[in-house]
């Protein structure tokens, strides 16, 4: 069901923006913001879960449970981060098999060696372009709805050349994806040679001072792409509010100086939904 709304949102006019979440609540903050469709940071994820970088130390059951909790979260479609696949092509299958199950609308894969890196990182390296084709097409076979969204991303801007990163990318199409996602552009010139030699919808990865010109939706819309995410600009936003937070409690003894950037107990129990789940225990009791 989310696979489909997602294709129907890639079939219509406008630039889809999708903000990373890391966890079920930040999922679900995205929904309420009126954001159409949450991307799954594994970046996010892995600091989330196990407070460690995203240098592939999380397992595929790992990312499947997180993903899962997410997915169930939100009403609206959500695209994962499923790395490398975990393995070979029979382990991508079950890659897709377990994601599909959990109830994500799409899952993302890559064409790193194992263990990956995040796409902005230093000292990536790619298994050959025959090898990723595979992994899509076990992907697209393992798939149990056609509705189910493969995107096929590659590193190999930053490992090799632009040049390399199209051709791989056009066999990826060929392949199956039904989303493009060419990581790490460095130029404005560069995205625009992507968006003209690649046909299929196209993801820009939109990380506040990473490699890639960070330019509005609109301007990324205009010369080609169809998908913005933003994967860690909630993560980074926590992240700087809770040090903020705890350095004051540190060195002041209270929050009292940061009350005015805190939710207030009300306002959040109003969010997380306490008096619907309070009015639907009251049903059954």
């Amino acid at each position: 069901m989310k696979g489909k709304k997602l294709r129907e949102l890639l079939q219509k006019p406008g630039i889809l923006r999708a903000p990373g979440a890391f966890d079920a609540w930040s999922a679900r903050l995205v929904e309420m913001a009126g954001f159409p469709v949450v991307y799954m940071t594994g970046y996010g994820a892995s600091a989330s879960v196990l407070g460690q970088p995203d240098i592939g130390l999380m397992t595929m059951s790992e990312m499947v449970r997180q993903a899962g909790n997410m997915a169930s979260a939100v009403g609206i479609p959500f695209i994962a981060d499923g790395d490398t696949g975990y393995g070979g092509v029979l382990n991508v299958m079950r890659t897709v098999h377990e994601f599909e199950k959990a109830g994500v609308a799409g899952l993302q894969l890559e064409d790193q060696v194992f263990p990956k890196r995040c796409g902005h990182m230093e000292g990536k390296q790619l298994i050959p372009q025959g090898e990723m084709a595979a992994k899509v097409r076990a992907a697209v076979y393992a798939r149990q709805s056609e509705d189910f969204i493969i995107v096929a991303r590659t590193d190999a801007r930053a490992v090799t050349n632009l040049k390399d990163a199209i051709a791989r990318a056009v066999a990826y199409a060929e392949a199956g994806a039904d989303v493009l996602f060419v990581e790490a552009p460095q130029t404005v010139a560069e995205m625009q040679e992507i968006a003209r030699e690649l046909k299929l919808p196209l993801i820009a990865n939109m990380v506040e001072k990473g490699k890639t010109p960070f330019l509005p939706a609109e301007e990324l819309e205009k010369i080609g792409y169809k998908i913005a995410i933003y994967p860690v600009s909630t993560l980074y936003a926590a992240t700087r509010a809770m040090m903020r937070l705890l350095t004051q409690l540190k060195e002041k003894g209270s929050t009292e100086d940061c009350l005015e950037d805190l939710v207030s107990f009300e306002d959040f129990n109003n969010l997380v939904g306490v008096a619907e789940m309070r009015a639907l225990e009251r049903r059954f009791s």
